[in-house]
């Protein structure tokens, strides 16, 4: 798995959700199906008098998620931004002849009262149930950092095992201390409630 093979099964899930945050702060969902797909970015059309439009504009942040029939979940943290005013038309076009749908829900010229955003950097987490034990892996789409996610266990750890007991996806292996298979990981913090002295811990800020 790498970035490009992700942003290739988005293409095949078609239709991704698209959260963004309003002025007041509250969440919005959108499915999104107006997409062009590049081994390397992103690009997707709106209409400029969309709310989903104008948060875009005011922030760019924000999470596109794909749910593949093999139970694969793929998530992008990205910054969308508009593609260069001079390229909008040639970009619309690429999108409408990839999606004729969209001739009857702007037909002619009415194209024109939309926009196209790119995405050319993301943080992409990856995320397969249909497996097991289940995998998780991280990727980057252009030049983007990842944080840590999960938890880990410290030097504290005093070797009871009561961590890997009650690991669901049995996951983490025994030594001093203890280790987790973070590819394997559910993040589901079992660990962390279980552990009698407190030695695992959150990665990063979660």
């Amino acid at each position: 798995m790498d970035a490009k093979t992700c942003i290739q099964k988005l293409q095949y899930v078609g239709v991704l959700a698209f959260a963004t945050v309003d002025r007041q702060g509250n969440p919005q969902i959108r499915n999104i199906s107006a997409i062009h797909y590049e081994p390397d970015a992103i690009y997707f059309f709106t209409a400029r008098g969309k709310d989903f439009c104008q948060e875009l504009l005011a922030d760019g942040r924000v999470q596109i998620l794909g749910y593949t029939k093999y139970k694969e979940m793929i998530r992008l943290s990205a910054r969308a931004v508009p593609v260069p005013q001079e390229e909008q038309e040639a970009w619309i076009d690429v999108i409408f002849s990839e999606q004729p749908y969209l001739a009857n829900v702007y037909p002619g010229d009415t194209r024109h009262i939309g926009i196209v955003f790119a995405i050319r950097k993301a943080a992409i987490e990856y995320f397969h149930l249909g497996v097991h034990p289940i995998f998780r892996e991280n990727y980057v789409l252009g030049e983007q950092t990842i944080p840590p996610k999960g938890y880990h266990i410290t030097d504290s750890c005093i070797g009871c095992g009561r961590c890997a007991k009650h690991c669901p996806q049995q996951c983490i292996t025994e030594g001093r201390p203890f280790r987790i298979q973070q590819e394997h990981c559910l993040h589901c913090g079992s660990c962390y409630e279980q552990c009698p002295v407190g030695a695992v811990e959150r990665r990063g800020n979660q």
